[in-house]
Parts: C-alpha cells; structure tokens; sequence
C-alpha cells in the first residue's frame, strides 16, 4: 500500500515541494528512507518508530520504504519526522488516505510523540498557499510566523492530535494580523540619552530618512557605538511587508524564539573576526549570512579595519544592489540584502589622531597603513562621513535637554512617506531617475562643479551627494534642492573628512 504526503524542504529562504511517499509490503521488517536525506532525516526512522507506538498505535513488523521527491534535492532537518511519520500511518491504514493529501505537514518528534518546532514554518505555509492546499500541521510552537501568511493553520502538540484532526476533519485557525501587527514591547535605547554630539546625530537622522550607509570616524569613547545602538529608535517601524519578510529569514535561519515575530527592525553587531560565510552566507545547503539578517534593518561594524579584507569586499555586491548571490557547485541561492550599513571607526591604530587632550603616538606610515584597510571603493559606497569627536567636560556638567528619539522618528518618517509617494527611497534612487527626483537650480550645479573639481569626487560619489542632498531637503519639508541642502551632504563626504 502507498501513501503520500506533501513536506517542505528548505533552500535560502524558499520552501521547495516534497513529496513523501510512504510502501508497506509484507516481507523481512526494514525501514528504509531514500531521496537524498542526510543523517538527521535517516535518523527519523528510530524517533518516528518510537513516536507511533508511544502514542498508543501500532507499528507492525513489514517491510516499510520512504521515498522524498524530488530524488535530487538533499533533504536535511528534522522538519520531515512529522510528514514522515503520517505517510507511514496511512500507509498502514490508521489515518485516511485522501485527507492527509490536502495538507502540508513539518514538524520534529520526540520520542514519547511530541512535535517539536523547526525552522522554515512561514515558508512552508507560503508553499501550502500556493499548491492550494487546506493549509499547514505544523507545531503549536510555530503558531503565529504560520498564520502571517494568512493560510489556515492546525498547530498540534503530539503525534495523537494529528490523528485525531486526520480522522474527524477538525478545523484549523486562520489569525488575522491584516490589521493588527505586535507591537515593539520593550523600549529602545533613547537618542536623548546622548550627551552633546549634535553634528553625528544630525548625520543619523540624515542617514535614517534617506537609508543612507554611514560611517563614524573618531576616537575611543568619544560615543561612536552609542550612537550606533540608537539608530533602530529612529527608524520607521516595519510595515507588513518587511514584517513577513524578517520574519521569513529568521525561521529559515532559525533564530527565531518560540511563537516570535520580528516585529522591529533588526540590527546586527557581528564581531570583527567574522569569516566571509559569517557576513554573506554559505554552507553546503546555503545558509543566510549577517548581511541578510540585517534585511529592512541596520548591520553595525565596530572597529571597522580590523575586520578582514575580503569580508569587507564581500559586502560591496549587497550594497549595491540589496541581495547576495551564493554559489555553490550544482546551484546558486539568492538572499534579500537591503540592509543600512553604520560603520565606526578609529582615525589611528592608537586612536588619539586629533584627540583634543591626548597625545597620538602613530607615525604618517602606521596612520596611512591603518586607515588603508578599507578600500577606496568600499568607502565611496558609504554616503555619510562623520567626524565624532570627543564631548567637552562642560557639556557633561551642564546637560541640556536633548531631542528625543520619538521626535525624530517623525521627521524620518514625514521624510520616507515623501519619498514612497515619488516611488524610490532617496538611497536606492535609480540612475535612470536621478534626474527627475533630484533636480538641480544653475547655482547647485556650480557648487557641485566646484566640489567635484576641487576634491576629485568620483561619479558615484557625485551621484550620493544629490541624494543626500534629497534627503535633508525631504527633512526639511522643501519641494526642491537648495544650495544649503547640497553644501550640507557635501561636508559628509569621505573627501571632506580625513581629517577633523
């Protein structure tokens, strides 16, 4: 007798069809499981065999084969325990043949029947949409990223309720979060709680309205790494979309917490001796890297050149274009990698360069070396350099009352609705359209002609400048670009900051 069931596998943050296909006969007891599984799915037979007779069912002496369409696709995970363990049981009669048919079933099974939760759930409930199915069995512990999609869901304990929903058609759940999204619960380091720095907040808001890459230049302690922190705060919050599609990442890469939505921007903090797979993605099946968890949200480099050169280089493609490409011998996978770089700093390996009480022991040769770590090509793809340099004891004596996080959000948001409405958001303007959304009077295109001749700023540095530009003017509520707003983002780049 045959029996199947439709699974998922995963590749990248995709769910691919599987088709587990279950035979019993008579004949020498065996167990046998095909279709390119790795260790942890041959495993499932002793845990699904355990699972079936805990449960109160009976596992028969035959002769049982599993076959997991497609042949080609390596399967690994145990997200097939539960597909695995139905097809067996209506291979054997227990459940009905036809229903386990409308359903897609993943999940991971402990001995004594539980079903446990597994990475990927979201994108399997995608899949079940799109074959046209009734919906998921999934884990009650994967509830919520299930039900995102909008599918009918089934969320199930152990082993006997599956039977149970298999034999009297029970209804599923279907949440609704069309209208009603989780909330950020726990409250964001405040960009108040800064003392002085007014150019570097400046520069923040400038880089979260527009989405622009930063990078902060400036001696230990001066508050590069605070500031940095305080970015998520001002940040708009994440729409339906971006919700789905962090959310989706996260499952595939399994950092997300029991029953857990990313219901806030993600902001990553890799340390600097991350490896190139670390920072972009790999593995034999490809895994996403930091640059993808920091999707729709803020990848942080501390101590930016001492991380190695090639990882540096890795992140020139993401840049450009927001997604990753890794290739692997038979295939390639492809990861959403719209993230906003914030990069900090030191001016010298000592890092006292400029310092306004301490003394810089480096020479020209270690400065120049130190600072050649980045390369040229990576720095012109970051819009906005800024010097942080350290708060005066005054300052920290006699604080004053300092914008709070929540006012500037506003800004930044009034600023992106701006831009949504003109199609592009100012950082990821097309070429083709730079033109027509940026817009120059005679007396901007003079002042750009004398910056571009004077600091040798190359095409794609002239091109980061306008939209800088577009953005502080959207901050300022102006319909077009002033001379005021150009000379602003000019004193953001790289050429203008090598020095304080």
């Amino acid at each position: 007798m045959i029996a199947c069931v439709y699974s998922a596998a995963m590749w990248g943050t995709d769910a691919l069809k599987v088709m587990v296909e279950a035979d019993v006969r008579n004949g020498l007891p065996a167990f046998t499981i095909v279709g390119l599984p790795d260790n942890s799915v041959k495993e499932s037979r002793e845990r699904v065999r355990s699972a079936i007779t805990n449960s109160g069912l009976e596992f028969p002496p035959k002769r049982l084969t599993l076959n997991l369409a497609p042949a080609d696709v390596k399967k690994e995970g145990g997200m097939f325990d539960l597909p695995i363990s139905v097809a067996t049981l209506a291979a054997l009669g227990f459940v009905p043949k036809k229903e386990v048919m409308d359903y897609l079933f993943v999940g991971e099974l402990g001995l004594n029947g539980e079903i446990r939760p597994v990475r990927g759930v979201i994108s399997a409930a995608f899949l079940a949409r799109k074959l046209d199915l009734k919906g998921i069995v999934c884990p009650e512990a994967n509830t919520k990223e299930a039900c995102l999609t909008g599918t009918q869901v089934w969320p199930v304990r152990d082993l006997k309720e599956v039977v149970q929903i298999l034999r009297e058609n029970t209804p599923g759940i279907r949440l609704d979060y069309h209208s009603e999204f989780p909330e950020e619960i726990q409250p964001l380091p405040d960009l108040s709680e800064i003392t002085g720095q007014a150019l570097s907040k400046r520069a923040l808001e400038i880089a979260a309205a527009g989405s622009h890459n930063m990078l902060m230049i400036g001696p230990p302690g001066a508050g590069k790494s605070m500031l940095a922190k305080r970015m998520p705060s001002i940040l708009p919050k994440l729409t339906r979309n971006e919700i789905l599609d962090c959310t989706r990442i996260y499952s595939a890469a399994a950092r997300l917490g029991n029953n857990d939505i990313i219901a806030r921007r993600p902001f990553r903090s890799p340390h600097h001796t991350i490896s190139d797979a670390g920072l972009v993605g790999g593995g034999s099946i490809p895994a996403p890297g930091e640059v993808t968890l920091s999707h729709n949200g803020v990848l942080f480099l501390d101590e930016l050149p001492e991380f190695k050169r090639s990882v540096l280089e890795a992140m020139r493609q993401p840049i450009e274009d927001g997604k990753i490409t890794v290739s692997r011998v038979n295939s390639s996978v492809t990861f959403p990698a719209r993230f906003q770089l914030i990069a900090a700093m030191n001016p010298c390996p000592c890092g006292f360069f400029s310092h306004p009480s301490r003394e810089c022991r480096c020479t020209p040769t270690q400065i120049s070396k130190y600072r050649s770590k980045v390369s040229g090509p990576l720095l012109d793809r970051i819009d906005i350099h800024v010097w942080v340099d350290p708060v005066d004891a005054e300052d920290v004596l006699n604080r004053n009352p300092a914008t709070l996080s929540t006012v500037i959000r506003q800004n930044v948001t009034r600023a992106q609705n701006i831009q949504r409405q003109r199609g592009f958001i100012n950082a990821m303007i097309p070429d083709t359209h730079l033109d027509t959304v940026c817009p120059l009077t005679p007396q901007c295109k003079s002042l750009l002609i004398k910056a571009m001749q004077r600091f040798s700023l190359s095409m794609r540095g002239y091109k980061r400048v306008i939209k800088v530009a577009r953005t502080i003017a959207d901050l300022d509520g102006c319909p077009g670009i002033d001379q005021h707003h150009l000379a602003e983002a000019l004193q953001f780049r790289p050429e203008m900051n090598t020095s304080p």
